[in-house]
């Protein structure tokens, strides 16, 4: 019996002895030397491990003109297994803009977002390894850009071109396209005064069938009526559909189809939002 007592005793310590994970490497030094990057990075990034890569290629005019929609490209193409891509600025109050998982895509967005005052902008991508990779730049920004009202609420016409969707689709070569869609939507920040958020905060895009090309999460950083460039693997004279959905849980559908000649535009059939 003691003999038992003892063997049980040995098992119910390696039981309860604790198991050591391997200590998780370090941030890397922020070669742009941003105040936020610790703790957007430790929000983003989590455990994952981290670099700084150039070969993510963040796109922007070095100042920003208009700095309630301001243009930025993350082009990935040149890095296999891209998963995710992530558009932040640092020093927004509202740092996530997108973030995109292409499927059947291209790892290559555009769009337009808001800047309050002079940031980081950068581009995230994470792989099939989990591993991210980093890259960006700084962008000077008179400010103000999530903090003004948006045009449509100062015109007053916002709620009658709510919902409304136009979109063109060109081939490229090897069986893919390039897609560009447009939303009417004011993409309010909250930080307007008697404006609560509202905005885009999902959207999708697939066949129709079942086969999605990507999806992405939406922010209010995004500027007012979001533009959004993608490169899908679909060809000439594939149909596309669109499916979103704001913050009041109103949805958006619409259906495009891919031109058969790259220098015609393609006809968008809008479905109503709901």
């Amino acid at each position: 019996m003691r003999g038992c007592a003892v063997i049980a005793l040995a098992l119910s310590m390696v039981v309860s002895s604790p198991i050591h994970a391997a200590p998780k490497a370090p941030l890397p030094a922020d070669p742009l030397g941003s105040p936020m990057w610790d703790a957007h990075a430790k929000l983003l990034f989590g455990d994952d491990p981290v670099r700084f890569d150039p070969r993510v290629k963040v796109d922007f005019p070095m100042i920003a003109e208009n700095q309630r929609s301001f243009p930025v490209a993350v082009d990935a193409r040149g890095i296999a297994g891209v998963q995710r891509i992530v558009i932040m600025a640092d020093l927004n109050p509202i740092p996530f803009a997108i973030d995109y998982r292409p499927t059947d895509a291209e790892p290559y967005i555009a769009t337009r977002i808001k800047l309050d005052q002079r940031t980081p902008v950068r581009g995230a991508v994470q792989l099939a390894s989990g591993e991210w990779l980093v890259s960006g730049g700084w962008v000077d920004a008179a400010g103000g850009g999530c903090s003004a009202p948006p045009v449509s609420r100062v015109k007053g016409d916002w709620a009658e071109h709510l919902g409304e969707i136009r979109g063109e689709a060109w081939p490229m070569a090897d069986g893919k396209s390039r897609v560009r869609l447009n939303f009417r939507h004011p993409m309010d920040t909250g930080f307007v005064a008697n404006i609560a958020t509202y905005h885009l905060e999902e959207l999708s895009i697939g066949d129709g069938a079942g086969k999605s090309y990507g999806s992405m999460e939406i922010w209010a950083a995004v500027a007012e009526d979001p533009a959004i460039t993608l490169m899908l693997h679909a060809g000439a004279g594939a149909t596309l559909s669109v499916e979103g959905r704001d913050t009041n849980g109103r949805d958006y559908v619409a259906a495009l189809h891919v031109a058969r000649q790259s220098v015609m535009p393609s006809i968008l059939t809008q479905g109503d939002g709901r």
